[in-house]
């Protein structure tokens, strides 16, 4: 559906985007994940026909965006960071007009309109100001915006940005919908856990780099991140830790007294507790640390995923 080959692009001494190479399939869900400053919206702005890249090609559903950008642009639907909204309008009155643009006939408009609204469940507020709409809300009618010429694909810039936790549930679920309904949708975010419930696939980002790219899975095998047990004794020394280093070759660290030790949990959880009971470490309290991809970005990139 999407491919991009070799894509740079640079703001003067900045390289905001580094030569990176992704592609996306039809009805896929695809996350860049990455800080802030990291090239996600450029990425998005160049796959989106906004800016131009320096290098590299962009191959949507086979037209080549520089030689096609009309097929192109009909093809996806943006949703920028910015609110792109009218205040003194309704929010009807907006659909009207941004709908007018992709030209799209008045009565198929108005139709699509009362469908989009009901998808987004804004129906009862239609005919309220923009200026009188909470900031999820808003969010919620500029994606309804980018929906009314039916596109194939869908771009989504940090979409949940500044909203409640109430409303950025309401946006995943039109979002999960709209996948439903056959939608390629890529979707940029610095926060882990919207792509770790939205994304079949996943592409981390660093000053302009893809680090690495693959579903959850395969970017845990990139990482070599394991799951592993935190465990909490009454007290544990030096020499115990040793001993327990010895009998598992497992990689164990130390905070307090606590150790956490990558294994296999399924497999080796039973023995590791015996073993505990036999070298007299008294467990008070056992955690499973699961893989996420918090562990992974870090494992990738050496820091912490920062706004």
């Amino acid at each position: 559906m999407i491919k991009v080959s070799n894509l740079s692009k640079s703001f003067d001494s900045i390289q905001a985007v580094n030569n990176i190479s992704f592609s996306i399939t039809k009805g896929e869900i695809f996350g860049l994940l990455g800080p802030n400053g990291a090239g996600k919206s450029t990425t998005i702005n160049m796959m989106s026909t906004i800016l131009k890249s320096d290098e590299g090609k962009i191959h949507i559903d086979g037209n080549d965006i520089k030689q096609n950008p009309k097929i192109c642009k009909q093809l996806i639907g943006v949703v920028p960071q910015e609110i792109s909204l009218y205040d003194d309008f309704s929010a009807y009155d907006n659909l009207m007009f941004w709908g007018s643009l992709y030209k799209v006939p008045t009565k198929e408009l108005k139709q699509k309109i009362e469908d989009i609204l009901k998808l987004i469940g804004l129906s009862d507020r239609k005919n309220d100001l923009i200026k009188t709409y909470s900031g999820g809300m808003k969010r919620r009618i500029n994606i309804a915006a980018a929906l009314l010429h039916n596109p194939q694909i869908l771009f989504l810039d940090e979409p949940t940005v500044g909203v409640d936790p109430q409303s950025r549930n309401k946006i995943f679920e039109i979002i999960e919908t709209l996948n439903q309904q056959g939608k390629t949708i890529i979707y940029t975010t610095h926060y882990m856990e919207e792509v770790e419930r939205l994304c079949n696939k996943i592409a981390i980002m660093d000053s302009g780099k893809i680090i690495a790219q693959g579903t959850q899975t395969e970017l845990q095998e990139q990482s070599n991140v394991k799951e592993a047990i935190e465990i909490t004794f009454q007290s544990v020394s030096v020499n115990q830790i040793e001993q327990l280093q010895n009998q598992f070759q497992l990689k164990i660290t130390q905070s307090e007294q606590k150790i956490a030790i990558q294994c296999n949990v399924k497999k080796d959880l039973s023995t590791i507790i015996s073993v505990c009971n036999n070298n007299n470490l008294k467990i008070e309290d056992i955690e499973l640390k699961k893989v996420n991809l918090e562990a992974i970005f870090l494992s990738l990139t050496g820091k912490q995923l920062r706004d």
